[in-house]
């Protein structure tokens, strides 16, 4: 009992530092009863996030799972990864969001999420141990296939539990210091798993999974822990019903459709990355490099991503403005120095260092337009948009993918500036959004 009042207590101070106000409690739009309880709510969340980020490193479409289906003899499985991993989690989620919201309490889903996250993990470390070739290149692809299935849920249930437990003015700020904690720890790993290794053996991929696994489980675990109080709920219908009905906010919702183009827009700062890496191998060949593109995005998330997240909270549009304006200029720098040069340009840093403004502009996308969408929204809305959006998005991915995949037939330039064009409009979208940030109420 005493040791649980303590913890209360130290939650109470440290809230208070993050909040910065003499009532650490204050909060503008939930009852009394979740306001205090915010700043255990505040930690459980942010350990949970700092953990399943973590993970989310350690099993990489981009790197890792690229890697391994290299090393088990299943290379041409490679370009599958990233779409799965994206657009698996997001098309589902209209259904997935129809069947959450008749629930009063959704953090469950988190973590029934979470859980199926690792024990898809889990399979694909059993696959690579057990088996070789394409069979084990297979089952990895397709419990990558389950574990973005449940990634949907998590995806759905975390923008309503924290609209709903934590108060608008700090939301921005949780998953900042989530992402500079998760980029700070990346960067350590990084070090400490890759540096100076040569061509992992099996065994140490496995262990590296079932890691990767065990963070998963844990987050869930602490996750469960949240005091959530009972919600909005919609009544009869299947969720598949619910879900096509909920397509009709794109017609009726004049915001929430310009949120949705917006977003779509900015995908440019996900999509460009990969091609900034090609143009790095192009010019040096070195597989040192990887490593340090990996540093690249943990030391820009971890250095970023915090100040990102308070300036979302005092407006989370200017923060898209801002990432939008950075990504595509960076890509149309990029893009325009290559071309004039006739082939990958500058030394040997240039390309990772445009990696890593790059990814400074990509973590001020993704916390501007999420803050922007649970302050934006409240109830039910909250959920609908959420789960509308991911599938609208889930599916311009798949659309953008294969363009982009055209336009690489020319060069990798021309998708950087295809793009960074793509950016621009992005951002002039995102100036003509309404404010709908605490600060600007």
């Amino acid at each position: 009992m005493a040791s649980s009042i303590n913890s209360e207590r130290t939650a109470d101070r440290l809230y208070g530092l993050i909040a910065n106000e003499e009532d650490a409690r204050a909060c503008t739009d939930l009852p009394d009863s979740a306001c205090r309880e915010v700043p255990r709510n505040f930690f459980l969340v942010l350990a949970s996030l700092v953990l399943t980020k973590l993970g989310d490193l350690l099993i990489s479409p981009k790197t890792v799972l690229a890697w391994l289906l290299n090393a088990v003899g299943a290379p041409a499985l490679v370009a599958w990864l990233v779409p799965i991993r994206e657009s698996g989690s997001l098309i589902p989620q209209m259904v997935i969001g129809a069947w959450v919201r008749r629930k009063p309490v959704r953090k469950w889903f988190w973590t029934l999420g979470a859980f199926g996250q690792a024990l898809s993990v889990v399979v694909m470390a059993a696959s690579v141990w057990f088996l070789e070739g394409y069979a084990a290149g297979g089952l990895v692809v397709a419990a990558l296939v389950i574990f973005s299935l449940a990634r949907g849920f998590c995806s759905v249930a975390i923008k309503d539990v924290q609209g709903k437990c934590i108060p608008k003015g700090r939301r921005g700020r949780l998953s900042g210091l989530a992402t500079t904690f998760a980029g700070a720890l990346t960067a350590l790993l990084t070090v400490v798993l890759f540096w100076d290794r040569g061509d992992p053996s099996m065994l140490f991929y496995s262990l590296l999974l079932l890691l990767a696994a065990s963070l998963w489980v844990i987050a869930g675990t602490l996750f469960a822990a949240v005091d959530e109080y009972d919600g909005e709920t919609s009544g009869g219908g299947n969720a598949l019903k619910e879900a096509v009905d909920n397509f009709g906010l794109l017609r009726t919702d004049r915001l929430f459709r310009h949120y949705v183009v917006t977003r779509a827009l900015l995908l440019c700062s996900a999509l460009a990355a990969p091609y900034f890496v090609v143009l790095s191998q192009q010019q040096t060949g070195s597989v040192w490099q990887l490593g340090i593109f990996l540093l690249a995005a943990s030391l820009a998330s971890s250095l970023s991503a915090s100040v990102w997240g308070w300036m979302a909270d005092a407006s989370s549009r200017q923060v898209m403005i801002r990432g939008a304006m950075l990504a595509s200029g960076i890509c149309l720098l990029v893009g325009f120095a290559t071309l004039l040069a006739g082939g990958p340009f500058g030394g040997v840093w240039f390309y990772p260092g445009a990696f890593f403004v790059l990814s400074i502009a990509h973590a001020g996308v993704r916390l501007g337009r999420k803050t922007y969408l649970v302050d934006m929204a409240g109830g039910n809305k909250r959920t609908d948009y959420t789960s509308v959006s991911n599938t609208v998005i889930g599916l311009l991915l798949l659309a953008t993918g294969g363009l982009t995949a055209l336009v690489s037939l020319i060069s990798e330039v021309a998708v950087i500036l295809v793009l960074g064009f793509m950016g621009l409009a992005g951002m002039f979208s995102a100036m003509g959004l309404k404010e709908v940030s605490v600060g600007n109420d």
